[in-house]
C-alpha cells in the first residue's frame, strides 16, 4: 500500500518538504561569495552537485533569490567550501537571513582565508574549498540553477593519504529532511561489475 502525492493538488511549500525528506543525504555546498560593495556572505546550499568532468564544473541551486545569487551574478566568482561535521553549528548558523550589508564570516567566528585563482575568500576552518568561476546561471521555476567552473581545488593535508581525500577524516555533514541533518555512518565497498565479468548465477544478497 502507498500514499499518493500530486504537486498539482498541494501547496508548492509541502512538496517541497515531501522531496527534501525523499531526495536524501544531500551534500552541503558552503558557498561563499563577495558583494560588489566588498561584504563577503557565506551560504550553506544543499541542492548541490557535480555537473561536469570536463571542464570541472559544480552545481548548486539558489532556491529563490538571495544575496549569493546577487554576489555571484555581480562579481562571476565564488568559493564551495566543504561542510564537515565539526562546523556543524556554525554551518547552521551561516543559513540565517542576516541583511546583505552582514558578513557570515564575522556574525560565525569563522576565519577568511585568500583564494589563489578567485577574488571571495576561502573558510579557513573548512578542509576543502573549491575555487569557481561563474560557467552560467539557468532560471528554472522560483529557483536559479548556478553553474561553476572549478579553477583551483585547496585540501587540508590532514585529510589527505597521498592525494586522496579520506572520507572518514573529512568527515562530511548532509541535509536531510524538516530540521533534520546527517553524518557519515558506517561506509560499504563494492566494486562494479563488467558486462563481461557478469556471473550467469548472480543472486544480489539479502
Amino acid at each position: 500500500m502507498r500514499t499518493h502525492f500530486e504537486p498539482g493538488h498541494m501547496p508548492p511549500r509541502d512538496f517541497y518538504r515531501l522531496l527534501t525528506s525523499v531526495v536524501v543525504p544531500r551534500p552541503i555546498a558552503w558557498v561563499s561569495s563577495t558583494s560588489p560593495t566588498g561584504v563577503h556572505n557565506l551560504a550553506p546550499h544543499s541542492f548541490f552537485t557535480v555537473a561536469s568532468v570536463d571542464p570541472p564544473i559544480l552545481q548548486f541551486t539558489s532556491v529563490g533569490e538571495k544575496d549569493t545569487l546577487r554576489n555571484i551574478e555581480a562579481t562571476g566568482n565564488f568559493v564551495v567550501n566543504f561542510s564537515p561535521v565539526n562546523l556543524f553549528e556554525e554551518i547552521n548558523a551561516t543559513g540565517t537571513d542576516f541583511a546583505p550589508e552582514v558578513s557570515e564570516f564575522d556574525q560565525a567566528g569563522l576565519t577568511r582565508e585568500p583564494s589563489l585563482t578567485v577574488e571571495t575568500p576561502r573558510v579557513a576552518e573548512s578542509p576543502v574549498a573549491l575555487e569557481c568561476r561563474l560557467h552560467r546561471t539557468i532560471r528554472m521555476g522560483d529557483c536559479t540553477l548556478v553553474f561553476g567552473e572549478v579553477t583551483h581545488a585547496a585540501v587540508s593535508s590532514e585529510v589527505l593519504d597521498g592525494s586522496h581525500p579520506r572520507i572518514e577524516l573529512l568527515n562530511p555533514l548532509s541535509r536531510l529532511g524538516l530540521d533534520e541533518w546527517g553524518t557519515l555512518g558506517p561506509i560499504k565497498e563494492i566494486k562494479r561489475i563488467r558486462a563481461s565479468d557478469w556471473p550467469r548465477d548472480f543472486r544480489p544478497r539479502a
